[in-house]
């Protein structure tokens, strides 16, 4: 059975029969002809029907923040602005559609020659319960109005999310069948890759899965776009303002109660500032408020799962064994439902497991180094490349950030987070493609040389 099991309680809330083969083999029919529909529409049509996506997400953001927070835990108020920033993109995409995919002119010896940009057909996306709408809108809203059509595997712990999704689109006007919801198990993947009338594949989630939907596309010549874990290097230099610093490590460390692939996770301090930057954020984090997602007060609520705090809470007492330090939390806790104190480990090195792992959920590492030199190097020793931050008002360390960091994005003065407006995605283990912005819209598609002599 696929079931929602809300977090908070333990106690599951509802359940589904998943798809079978035949249900499945009939969406991809319908998701087809959906196609052969959606390519004719004009763009200005597909752009309608994006806005009035949009207007349905701000005006219910509350009901599908709801369904978030049961289904994964996050604070109801981080779920309703999840929502309305899926809004954003649905109209950026209807907004900017008509321009990145017009007919572009190239001047060649020939009478006339062009490039034009067409879909490929229906895409499969494999997409994980963090952030249960907005990893799929990011995908949708530029695949839809490109015209291609999608089909959704949303993890199993979020079905109600993503047979709202399904609804979405289809209450705002996209021919039926041109995004659905596959209601199946990981297992079942490959079957769906492997028909020759999916066209494509994206996914957002860990290496193995991103690994093997990457080898299974390979064998049969289909393009994919992979979003994977990451360990995002926080950097602190001594001119950094402090203050800031400090805020914004805690809201990226522990946001979405620390399960996103983006958050700052490991935290490279210059020893001028480290003491005092350690015990700011050691205040900070003890002054935040674990509990019910529902409540507006909560800063961070429980972990998606049981299994999922036992596997953060092993790493840490793997990485406590082998010599690193608590400061303060990183520990479950005893009551009803996955609740993780949030906290903070130092002293890692680089023959502890927890070096080179990605701890998902509210627990930050501390390293101590000497000067920039050493901060890049620390940060580039990993096999994640999404995200990465630095504070600091040194033009020429902000320059050298920004060449020399081995990430997807480098932000400075800032956290880590997507736009619209901008590409997003990662190097080496982190994935490879590029979401949202042109680069998003442009993914899944053939971009065609035309040529007249």
């Amino acid at each position: 059975m696929i079931a929602t099991t809300n977090p908070a309680t333990g106690r599951v809330e509802e359940t589904y029969r998943p798809h079978t083969d035949a249900d499945v083999d009939l969406a991809i029919a319908r998701s087809v002809v959906a196609f052969e529909r959606l390519k004719q529409t004009s763009i200005a049509e597909r752009a309608a029907w994006m806005n009035k996506a949009a207007d349905i997400l701000e005006a219910d953001a509350s009901l599908f923040g709801r369904l978030m927070t049961v289904e994964m835990g996050k604070p109801l108020v981080q779920a309703e602005a999840e929502a309305r920033k899926c809004a954003r993109a649905c109209r950026y995409y209807a907004d900017n559609a008509a321009d990145i995919l017009a007919d572009e002119p190239v001047p060649t010896e020939r009478a006339r020659s062009f490039r034009r940009i067409l879909p490929l057909g229906p895409v499969l996306a494999v997409m994980p319960w963090n952030y249960p709408f907005w990893q799929v809108v990011r995908f949708a809203a530029p695949a839809l109005m490109a015209g291609n059509t999608g089909l959704l595997k949303h993890a199993s712990n979020v079905p109600q999310c993503a047979l709202a999704l399904q609804d979405l689109f289809e209450r705002a006007g996209f021919p039926n069948g041109a995004f659905q919801t596959l209601l199946i198990g990981g297992s079942k993947v490959e079957r769906v890759l492997r028909d020759p009338r999916v066209r494509a594949a994206t996914l957002t989630g860990s290496e193995p899965a991103g690994a093997s939907v990457a080898a299974i596309c390979g064998s049969e010549i289909k393009p994919t776009l992979l979003e994977l874990g990451g360990s995002d290097a926080f950097i602190v230099m001594p001119s950094a303002d402090l203050d800031a610093a400090v805020e914004t490590a805690v809201a990226s460390r522990t946001k979405n109660n620390g399960q996103s692939c983006i958050a700052a996770k490991r935290f490279i301090v210059h020893a001028d500032v480290y003491d005092a930057f350690r015990d700011r954020l050691q205040s900070a984090f003890e002054a935040l408020s674990v509990g019910d997602p529902m409540d507006a007060d909560t800063d961070i609520g429980p972990l998606v799962s049981a299994d999922a705090a036992t596997e953060l809470s092993e790493q840490i007492e793997r990485a406590v064994a082998q010599g690193a330090r608590r400061l303060t939390g990183a520990v479950p806790l005893d009551r009803d439902g996955s609740y993780f104190q949030p906290g903070i480990l130092e002293g890692i090195t680089s023959d502890m497991d927890a070096y080179a792992q990605e701890l998902f959920g509210p627990v930050a590492m501390l390293f101590e180094v000497d000067g920039l030199d050493a901060a890049i190097a620390l940060a580039n020793d990993s096999d994640f490349g999404l995200g990465s931050s630095i504070f600091t008002q040194d033009e020429a360390e902000i320059e050298r950030a920004f060449d020399e960091i081995e990430a997807g994005s480098t932000f400075v003065n800032a956290m880590t987070s997507s736009d619209p407006r901008l590409p997003f995605g990662g190097i080496k283990h982190s994935g490879y493609g590029r979401e949202l912005a042109r680069e998003g819209l442009l993914a899944f598609c053939n971009i065609k040389t035309c040529a007249v002599a």
